[in-house]
């Protein structure tokens, strides 16, 4: 039987924005499983991007709980968040994100950096991960020699390498051609079928149906939460079978 992964309840945002006060989630609750890949959409100002702030440890709610592969995240002060967020979850932003005057093998290293890992260790565990993206031949690459899904690429093996609970990707084709897009998507696919916990935050369809379940939020409610009837299925890539 899978476990939660995450469980959110009652979750609320509020912002006082002069002598108003801004709702931007209210009273928004879902448990998300282990090796589950979500959507979240939303017009602008659903909350779409609060919420997603929220499950990223990026900001703490006004109230209403939310809870974390057993942490309670909603009562963590700031540096307890941190560690949370390096150890739990895995980033990938629409603007890749990347230190550009670093290599592929250094970028992906990083986040092995904070948590202390020793260097041999870390160089050979970044070194596996950049393998499964299909980067190996990339190492000594930086950003700028690479192409935008190359660089995407980098980004989700940065995110993948502390072996997080959930990967967290906001709009993470946004930049890319179709083409690329649909070559980013078939990776997502692989890294589900492997096991991951995927949660993507997007405000394009054909993306979204990549997913297996859609949570819509409209005004900083909920407002649907299905499955995915015929989920777009990314072709196979062999990218993640095992040596």
């Amino acid at each position: 039987m899978k476990k939660n992964i995450i469980k959110i309840t009652d979750l609320t945002r509020h912002y006082k924005m002069g002598q108003s006060i801004v709702k931007a989630l209210n009273g928004v609750t879902f448990d998300i499983e282990e090796n589950e890949y979500l959507a979240i959409m939303g017009p602008s100002g659903s909350g779409k991007s609060t919420l997603m702030n929220m499950i990223g440890c990026l900001d703490t709610p006004t109230s209403g709980e939310y809870i974390l592969n057993g942490h309670r995240v909603s009562e963590l002060d700031d540096s307890e968040l941190a560690q949370v967020r390096n150890s739990e979850i895995g980033f990938v932003f629409q603007t890749f994100n990347l230190l550009p005057r670093t290599d592929c093998l250094k970028n992906v290293e990083l986040p092995l950096i904070y948590a202390g890992m020793k260097s041999s260790e870390r160089k050979q565990k970044a070194i596996s991960t950049l393998e499964k993206v299909g980067l190996g031949d990339r190492l000594d690459h930086k950003p700028n020699e690479l192409s935008g899904g190359q660089r995407q690429r980098v980004a989700i093996a940065r995110a993948l390498v502390n072996d997080p609970s959930i990967l967290l990707a906001d709009e993470p084709t946004g930049n890319l051609d179709t083409k690329t897009g649909e070559e980013i998507m078939r990776l997502f696919e692989e890294l589900y079928r492997a096991g991951n916990t995927i949660i993507l935050v997007t405000h394009e369809n054909d993306i979204a149906n990549h997913a297996r379940r859609i949570l819509r939020l409209r005004d900083g409610v909920i407002e649907s939460d299905e499955q995915v009837a015929n989920p777009v299925l990314a072709g196979q890539s062999n990218l993640l079978e095992p040596a």
